[in-house]
Order: C-alpha cells, then structure tokens, then sequence
C-alpha cells in the first residue's frame, strides 16, 4: 500500500513555542490529521520532528512512502544524502542529532521518497499541515516539552 505524508513545522520566534502538522492518507482513502506543540524548540526541530512522527505512525513495515515537505532542511539532508555523511561522523558538529538518528532508525524500515514543495503556495495539503503546525505552536495549554532541545539550552552552547 502507499502512503502520502504531508508535514510541516512552525516555531514562534526561533527558539521559541513551536509545533507540528501532519497529514498522512493511503491510496485506499484513509486519511489522518495529527499536531502537536512544544513550549520550546526551533523550527527545523519542529519540520523534521514532524516527519518522524509521521512514520512512526505507520503500523506496517515497509510501505512505500512518498513525504511532501517544505522544509529544504529535512528534504535536501535525505535526498541529497547529507544525513548519511553526518552519520558516518557520528553528527559530529550537526545540528539536531537526536532528532537525525531517530529519524533514521524509521526511515529504514519504510521504502521512503521525499518530494520539496514550496510554501505558502496554495497546496491544500502543505497549508493545511501549515495550519495544524501554527495552532499546535500557539495552544499553550498544549504544550509538550522538547527535552533535548531545553537540557541542551541549559547545559550551554551544544549543537542541537
């Protein structure tokens, strides 16, 4: 079966509250609407968190996979195989390594092809994810904690 993932992230101010949207549907007409937000974390955070999440929601293993995303963070570092190159060094000096070797955990489970997508440019499905990752960021009630992102704040100047 083949899936079509629609993500996006939001953050308010960078650091700041941030959050995700996800849109996941199968060809067989299922479709699902996910978000979450934290009350501390960066955009580029929030963009590859929602993908992540977005495969680990898939119960089966593999599916074929097509992510539309307008995060040329997260679609370039996979597409252009970047993220295998910071794996090999161990994300020595990269940015959001948790979140990469999480990331790369689910994605070798699923056959996986990521499509970029301009923002903000009238795709129903990357506007909704838009809307469902703005909400999440300002529903402070809502708010989840984005450990690694605050522990790092804490510790000092670390690369996440």
């Amino acid at each position: 079966m083949r899936i079509t993932i629609y993500t996006d992230g939001s953050a308010k101010g960078n650091p700041g509250p941030g959050g995700y949207g996800i849109v996941l549907m199968s060809e067989d007409g299922h479709r699902k609407e996910v978000a979450k937000g934290y009350r501390m974390t960066t955009n580029n955070r929030m963009e590859l968190l929602s993908v992540i999440v977005a495969l680990e929601m898939l119960n089966r293993k593999p599916m074929d996979v097509t992510i539309f995303s307008d995060s040329k963070y997260v679609v370039d570092a996979v597409e252009k195989k970047w993220v295998f190159k910071w794996e090999k060094k161990h994300f020595d000096k990269k940015k959001n390594p948790d979140l990469w070797k999480r990331f790369l955990r689910i994605y070798r489970e699923h056959n996986v092809r990521f499509v970029w997508v301009k923002g903000h440019d009238n795709n129903v499905e990357n506007e909704r994810c838009d809307k469902l990752a703005v909400a999440a960021a300002e529903a402070e009630k809502y708010h989840a904690v984005d450990r690694e992102y605050e522990r790092s704040r804490e510790q000092g100047p670390r690369l996440l």
